[in-house]
């Protein structure tokens, strides 16, 4: 059963029930009132005609009658039974002579009261005593009321109900299918959005705040796969050249060998060039299994207390290593006052990687030119700059500086896969650290990296094993 469908039933069985409910509560209190109400007109018409017929005599009986049909209007169907109770007569007796029944004379006079109804015939009887005996003075009339205008009341709740389900039917569907209707617009248009075509987003709407929520969430979502997809697209194609290119050198050496017979000079030169495209598909293929493991933010891996500025120290003296001609030097200006402030919670491994890939870049990308490396510290974290004035990157390619394999437009001259920033970037954020890259085409880059303070910085350093 359709959502839509659920909700308009559901109003309907509520605003039934609460109908029933007033309209029953309504009828309910009505007929007991016209039941007490009728009742006490005939009490009142019965002490009457007791006080006319055995208290009053003469003119008090004369102005009593006046009264009464003065002020008391008359009944449907009333009569008055006025009558003394002789006990040498039986009461079955009495009962029959009066036409009354025998069991509500003789509650009358147990009681003094008693009210009886025979259909639509209603009875009130009363007991008056005096020095000539005991009298019974009773009045019966058909309540008109009960009969007519309760009724009436019956049809009209009877009317009522029908015409209020028929609109609440009509409204329930109508406001259903009207609160309703957007979802099945969104859900359709989301119908219309595949790989192909997913650039096309939903109209949000305005003055409809959980549905503009809902279409903002659901654009943003797209949004993001959006980027997947062309980050998923650049890979591909990125890496196939990547792979293409070191297989096809290794593929014509081979083939160009096959062709006739070689020196042994001319053999041990293509044996060198394919080793050294092999060499090539290698790096890659580790780097990106290394990729991947980073990537996976949920991997175990054994953390220690390191102090940072050590780490700057090594990732720099082994980028001097790899690179004797590098210029790089370290700024000592911003160092917090307290060495507590240096320690980060990590792999000295992984960190030292993120370390030395940025530091290696700025070197490469700046020509071996000045590369200035700095540490700061604030209350909750560290921060690593790392400055160059290279050869930098340019603003509309900013964007997919984390994209593996991607490489800026200005760097066809110089070696290397795209990986490094997207390594970094994974390793940084098992960290729980962040980077952060900015640039200017021909002016250099500069990278921050932030790192959290440790959350116990008076552990001890502890000595890396690897």
């Amino acid at each position: 059963m359709k959502t839509r469908i659920k909700i308009a039933l559901l109003l309907i069985t509520s605003s039934l029930t609460i109908f029933l409910f007033f309209w029953g509560c309504i009828y309910y209190l009505l007929q007991n009132y016209s039941f007490e109400d009728f009742y006490k007109r005939l009490k009142t018409r019965a002490t009457l005609a007791a006080q006319r017929s055995f208290e009053a005599e003469g003119i008090d009986a004369e102005s009593l009658r006046i009264l009464r049909e003065k002020h008391l209007e008359r009944l449907d169907q009333e009569k008055e039974y006025v009558f003394s109770v002789d006990t040498t007569s039986s009461l079955d007796e009495t009962a029959r002579r009066e036409g009354l029944p025998a069991h509500f004379i003789q509650g009358i006079l147990h009681e003094g009261y008693r009210q009886l109804n025979i259909g639509e015939t209603y009875y009130a009887g009363i007991r008056h005593s005096d020095a000539s005996g005991t009298h019974v003075a009773v009045v019966s009339a058909r309540n008109y009321y009960a009969t007519h205008h309760l009724r009436f009341i019956r049809n009209l709740i009877a009317i009522s109900l029908v015409s209020f389900v028929a609109i609440i039917i009509f409204l329930s569907f109508y406001f259903s299918n009207r609160i309703f209707s957007p979802i099945r617009n969104i859900a359709n248009k989301v119908k219309l959005i595949s790989s192909e075509n997913i650039h096309l987003r939903i109209e949000e709407r305005e003055n409809d705040h959980e549905l503009s929520q809902l279409i903002s969430t659901f654009n943003d979502l797209l949004n993001r796969l959006e980027t997947a997809f062309a980050v998923q697209n650049n890979f591909i194609s990125n890496a196939s050249h990547e792979f293409s290119t070191p297989l096809t050198a290794i593929m014509g050496e081979a083939e160009v060998m096959l062709m006739k017979d070689r020196s042994i000079p001319e053999y041990k030169q293509t044996l060198s060039n394919i080793l050294h495209q092999s060499e090539r598909l290698n790096d890659i293929t580790k780097t990106l299994l290394y990729l991947a493991e980073t990537g996976y933010t949920s991997r175990v891996i054994e953390q220690t207390i390191l102090r940072t500025d050590e780490l700057v120290w090594e990732a720099t003296d082994i980028v001097k290593k790899l690179i004797p001609n590098s210029s790089i030097q370290v700024d000592m200006s911003l160092l917090p006052d307290n060495p507590m402030k240096l320690k980060t919670q990590g792999s000295k491994p992984l960190l030292l990687i993120a370390l030395t890939n940025i530091l290696n870049n700025a070197c490469k990308y700046s020509d071996n030119g000045h590369v200035t490396i700095s540490i700061a510290s604030s209350d909750q974290h560290i921060l690593v700059s790392v400055r160059d004035n290279g050869i930098g990157i340019p603003e509309s390619e900013m964007q997919f500086i984390y994209e593996p394999f991607f490489r800026a437009s200005n760097t066809k001259r110089y070696e290397g896969y795209g990986i490094g920033l997207p390594l970094c970037k994974n390793i940084l954020t098992i960290h729980k650290g962040n980077i952060l890259v900015t640039s200017r085409l021909n002016q250099g880059t500069t990278v921050e990296i932030k790192l959290p303070l440790a959350s116990n910085p008076t552990a001890p350093v502890r000595p890396d094993i690897s």
